[in-house]
């Protein structure tokens, strides 16, 4: 009898034990992006992180071996919570510049949510693998918003360039934060810039 008892016992505290590993691990993925936000990468070190989660340095190294599995834990919990624009659905517009005012408008609204991360992580990180997914979608939002302008070959390589700039979060801070402008008065000056490309040459 006490066997059958202890074989019933065991499974619940596994499943436990699961539970609270989850628990201690999901601590320190949310204590590393407070501080990757307010800090950077760089500047965050593992007892940081540690004193924060209010775990011992063991635990988070025996979660996260290397600052590769952190960095990718937290890239990956972010943009869940962060979902980056759906690009997708810009294609159910046909009309040109109609495409792009969408396209610029909830670029601008998503650079606007994500600002402070971004504008700590993206000096450091750029060209790092885990930002492959995040550099990947914009240069596909270049792609989709320059499929409706008629143009040439050479044409549309200047225009792709233009709506990279015009899609940047760079860009964007450069405009909203250095010039002053609305995220409105942004999308109307990218809006005129892309347009003055000339799609038709090359």
């Amino acid at each position: 009898m006490m066997s059958i008892m202890k074989s019933m016992k065991r499974p619940y505290q596994l499943k436990r034990r699961a539970e609270s590993q989850d628990r201690t691990r999901q601590k320190i993925v949310d204590a590393a992006i407070a501080l990757h936000q307010s800090k950077g990468l760089a500047a965050t070190t593992v007892e940081d992180i540690a004193r924060r989660a209010k775990v011992g340095k063991v635990t988070v190294y025996r979660h996260f071996p290397d600052e590769v599995a952190l960095v990718g834990a937290c890239s990956g919990q972010y943009f869940q919570r962060h979902p980056l624009p759906d690009i997708e659905d810009w294609r159910n517009i046909g009309d040109p510049p109609e495409r792009l005012r969408r396209g610029l408008r909830d670029t601008y609204r998503y650079h606007r949510e994500t600002e402070a991360m971004m504008s700590r992580i993206l000096p450091e990180a750029r060209g790092l693998p885990v930002m492959a997914p995040y550099d990947d979608h914009w240069r596909r939002a270049a792609d989709i918003l320059a499929e409706p302008w008629p143009a040439s070959p050479g044409g549309k390589a200047l225009l792709k360039a233009g709506l990279a700039l015009a899609l940047a979060f760079d860009s964007w801070q450069l405009l909203v934060r250095a010039q002053g402008l609305s995220d409105d008065q942004a999308i109307e000056l990218m809006m005129r810039l892309t347009r003055d490309c000339p799609p038709g040459t090359g």
